[in-house]
């Protein structure tokens, strides 16, 4: 059984810590590895798209990293309680078009015991932004250095 740590009842570090790991996993835009961090029977509802266990999830995010280019993302811990994270995330993307887009959302994850992601309810609004509007720089290596601007700093 794999151990993705830090694992529940999760304290203020240890959820920060949850947080920032999974914003660098996603950032690292590799699907496989990204789907490593959930259960192997995995529930989503990502807007209005329902997903189950690993193998969806991989296909979904290849699909979506497919169509979101430049992808970079910014998470930031909302609130914890045992086994469960409320985050709140912004991310930006432009599409095959050039057109720019923020898109802003709020997740909420609960873990199993080992610090597995078993559920999470995502809810996300993408806004149209013009590229001189983009907030989020740093280069494509998938992770966002620790000087860069978090998402209160931004003021989003």
């Amino acid at each position: 059984m794999s151990i993705r740590p830090p694992a529940p009842p999760f304290t203020l570090d240890t959820a920060i810590a949850k947080v920032r790991a999974a914003e660098d996993g996603w950032n690292s835009r590799d699907p496989e590895k990204v789907a490593q961090a959930y259960t192997e029977d995995s529930w989503w509802r990502n807007r209005s798209t329902f997903l189950q266990g690993r193998r969806e999830i991989i296909d979904f995010l290849a699909g979506k990293w497919d169509r979101e280019l430049e992808y970079r993302l910014i998470k930031e811990l909302w609130a914890h309680d045992g086994n469960r994270i409320a985050v709140r995330f912004a991310y930006e993307f432009h599409d095959t078009d050039g057109q720019w887009f923020r898109a802003y959302g709020n997740e909420n994850w609960q873990f199993d015991d080992n610090g597995l992601m078993r559920w999470r309810h995502a809810s996300i609004n993408d806004v149209p932004i013009d590229e001189s509007d983009r907030k989020f720089f740093w280069d494509m290596s998938g992770v966002r250095p620790a000087d860069h601007p978090g998402l209160s700093d931004l003021g989003l």
